[in-house]
């Protein structure tokens, strides 16, 4: 009996550092890739984070939403709702909401706003990301700008009235110096820095994680059926995962990876590009305009059926030069 206890103990022994050096490399392959990418990313965004506080300071943010205001009239938007867009095309999800609350707009219009910049947003780093996974920056622009704009037309024809009044107008400190305001930007930008090293760490552990224990097929199986009706590759389902829950900021890390590794062919990733550039990060940005009442269905629902559209008439015009998808 002893013998057998002893038995036991010994292999235990050697399953649990045999499972410690495994997540011991793990750790080891993830490290530099991490670093690397949160770089990469950073200095991408810290300038252009500036850039927009800096033109915001000044007003030329509210100038440039002045040439929208036509085209916001088309989609039963008023003039002063560009101002949130704009802002949002430049920065993240938390600046839309930021600058709404500052507006006195009815829940439709917040709605509208909140679809388009769910497709339209972060452009200038998101863009770069998705350039360097296959494809071309104009692509993306053109078809995240040009869908947010379907999408609020699609919106403004279908959405109810809903007349309730979201936000209110503040009272802004015109007096503020341009050095306190950047000690404001400069305060939020090492909050970002941290966000995004860590993030970007703990996504890139994961991924060597589910590598190494041969996890990321149990995880994307599942999924198969969806992929295949939304018209993308089998190959992509992980990569699909990866940005409909963290981004394509934050995803980038694993994004970029997969493309440089070959476990995914350029071609491919474009296709998939086409899909996540409407519809991604479906979490955290997601739940950030459910807290303030926008209704998750219509945020969801419209970008979906978008981004699938979108795939297959791209699959239909690589069909047409010769490229095949699997």
């Amino acid at each position: 009996m002893r013998s057998i206890l002893l038995a036991i103990a010994a292999i235990l022994r050697f399953l649990i550092g045999s499972f410690s050096e495994r997540i011991l490399g793990c750790l080891k392959r993830a490290f530099p890739k991490a670093l690397k990418t949160s770089f990469w990313i950073l200095k991408i965004t810290l300038p252009v984070s500036l850039l927009v506080s800096v033109l915001s300071y000044f007003g030329l943010l509210n100038a440039i939403s002045v040439f929208l205001t036509p085209a916001f009239k088309l989609i039963g938007l008023r003039g002063e709702a560009a101002i949130a867009f704009v802002t949002g095309v430049f920065l993240n999800i938390y600046s839309v909401i930021a600058v709404l609350s500052q507006l006195t707009l009815t829940l439709r219009e917040v709605t509208i706003i909140a679809v388009m910049s769910l497709i339209a947003h972060n452009l200038i780093v998101e863009t770069t990301v998705q350039s360097k996974t296959g494809s071309k920056a104009w692509h993306m622009v053109a078809l995240r700008l040009g869908m947010a704009f379907l999408a609020a037309l699609m919106l403004n024809l279908t959405l109810p009235p809903l007349d309730q009044v979201f936000g209110h107008p503040a009272n802004h400190d015109q007096t503020l110096s341009l050095f306190a305001h950047l000690q404001g930007w400069l305060f939020s930008a090492f909050r970002m820095i941290f966000k995004i090293i860590v993030l970007i760490f703990l996504l890139m552990v994961l991924q060597e994680v589910l590598r190494e224990f041969n996890l990321i097929k149990v995880l994307t199986a599942p999924m198969s059926p969806i992929i295949k009706l939304l018209g993308l590759p089998q190959s992509t389902s992980f990569l699909w995962i990866i940005a409909n829950t963290l981004g394509l900021a934050y995803g980038s890390a694993v994004m970029l990876d997969e493309v440089s590794q070959g476990r995914i062919r350029k071609p491919e990733a474009d296709l998939l590009n086409y899909h996540i550039a409407i519809s991604h990060s479906n979490l955290e940005d997601l739940l950030l305009f459910a807290a303030i009442g926008v209704s998750i269905p219509w945020m969801l629902g419209i970008r979906l059926i978008i981004a699938a559209l979108a795939v297959w008439a791209r699959r239909w015009y690589l069909s047409a030069k010769g490229e095949v998808f699997i």
